[in-house]
């Protein structure tokens, strides 16, 4: 009778041990998980003042000809004809726009969004720029020209 007391006393001692380190491995991951949002900002509290609306407006429409250009480009050396090229790139670009707007907390969108062909090397994109954070509303009119090949 002796020895199987001894035996579970010492079975409960190391189960103790065994929950003890445990506890300690998932205190360091949970201070690590912490420090690692900390790092990333994602702790910052959401600013409503903030201009994120209007930096990405800006950014956006400043980068947005030579992006649909250079896209094009390469949709016509792939074999398309220019107008379908256009429209295929700015296509590709509203993607990235939605997937980039949702990474940063910030919807972009282009709306009615027109490609035409202005001259044998020349297509014309118009339509309006939106951008919203939850906080702000902002539309911006799109109206620029690319050249081509």
């Amino acid at each position: 009778m002796q020895h199987s007391s001894l035996n579970a006393s010492s079975d409960r001692d190391a189960g103790q041990m065994l929950l003890a380190t445990g506890v300690v491995l998932l205190m360091s991951l949970l201070s690590m998980a912490i420090f690692g949002v900390k790092v990333a900002g994602l702790t910052l509290p959401h600013d409503t003042a903030s201009d994120g609306v209007i930096v990405t407006a800006q950014e956006v429409t400043a980068g947005l000809p030579e992006l649909v250009e250079a896209r094009t480009q390469l949709w016509i050396d792939g074999g398309l004809e220019p107008l379908e090229a256009g429209e295929t790139a700015m296509d590709g670009v509203h993607n990235d726009m939605l997937h980039h707007g949702e990474v940063r907390g910030i919807e972009v969108k282009m709306i009615n969004i027109q490609v035409t062909e202005t001259d044998a090397a020349t297509l014309t994109f118009t339509g309006e720029l939106g951008v919203s954070d939850g906080d702000a509303i902002m539309t911006v009119p799109l109206n620029f020209s690319i050249t081509h090949e």
